[in-house]
């Protein structure tokens, strides 16, 4: 399996620099010039590394969400700063190693072999999870990233980087998993803890929404029944060589 990273950096000297370090470590590579993009790559795919340029607007917020992955998805995030880069607030966002600018090659390849032990394979090819999905909450004029970790066709829970204001109805919006749908509406936020865990009930959809919402459910419903049988009939299958087996030692 081949090791990728994702590069959230818009310089284009610090992108050339990066290119030739991960050419060298055999680090295929993608770039996104934003946060908002950074973060809808890092659910949908999984990277091995995530290189993020963290005197962009919203690096701290790409990085705890890529911690907040599950372990086998996790990726290993270097951060890259300047001078006036507090380097404590870049391992607060969950840095696990520092690049300096200026860039120089042997500078990362030195720090990407050092975490290059720490990282897992891209697994591209293997199953997608079904809730892998990004939720944003809008509060205000800001609108804040969390992890989708269970949905239903009444709510959902998710997992935030940091803990929910304290608002009771909170307007929302995501992308059904595995299609193009957004759905959209007002959630009602009915349990939230200290650690960014929160559970959420539909007050309010679109009528779109709704729509989008009962057919995935249908045809994830139609999915797991056709995997069901199979396995039931092999189960079946088992258990009458079983009693063949026992009725002829008798």
């Amino acid at each position: 399996m081949a090791f990728n990273a994702l590069l959230m950096c818009r310089e284009e000297h610090a992108l050339r620099i990066l290119g030739k370090a991960l050419d060298e470590v055999a680090l295929e590579q993608e770039v996104c010039l934003s946060a908002p993009e950074a973060l809808d790559l890092t659910v949908q795919r999984h990277y091995s590394a995530l290189v993020i340029d963290f005197d962009l607007p919203g690096a701290a917020t790409v990085a705890r969400m890529a911690r907040l992955a599950p372990s086998r998805r996790r990726p290993v995030i270097f951060g890259m700063i300047g001078a006036l880069t507090e380097i404590s607030e870049t391992f607060q966002a969950g840095a696990n190693f520092i690049f300096y600018k200026p860039l120089g090659v042997e500078q990362i390849v030195r720090c990407l072999r050092a975490g290059r032990g720490f990282m897992r394979p891209d697994r591209r090819k293997s199953q997608r999870q079904s809730l892998e999905s990004l939720v944003y909450l809008q509060f205000g004029i800001a609108a804040l990233p969390a992890m989708v970790l269970d949905l239903n066709q009444n709510g959902m829970a998710l997992q935030a980087p940091e803990p929910l204001p304290p608002v009771q109805q909170v307007p929302l919006r995501f992308v059904l998993p595995g299609t193009s749908h957004m759905v959209e509406g007002m959630g009602e936020v009915v349990w939230a803890d200290d650690g960014g865990r929160a559970g959420m009930l539909f007050s309010r959809l679109t009528p779109a929404s709704r729509k989008y919402l009962k057919q995935w459910f249908v045809k994830r419903d139609a999915r797991q029944k056709a995997v069901s049988r199979p396995a039931a009939r092999a189960e079946k299958a088992r258990a009458g060589r079983t009693r063949s087996a026992a009725a002829g030692s008798r």
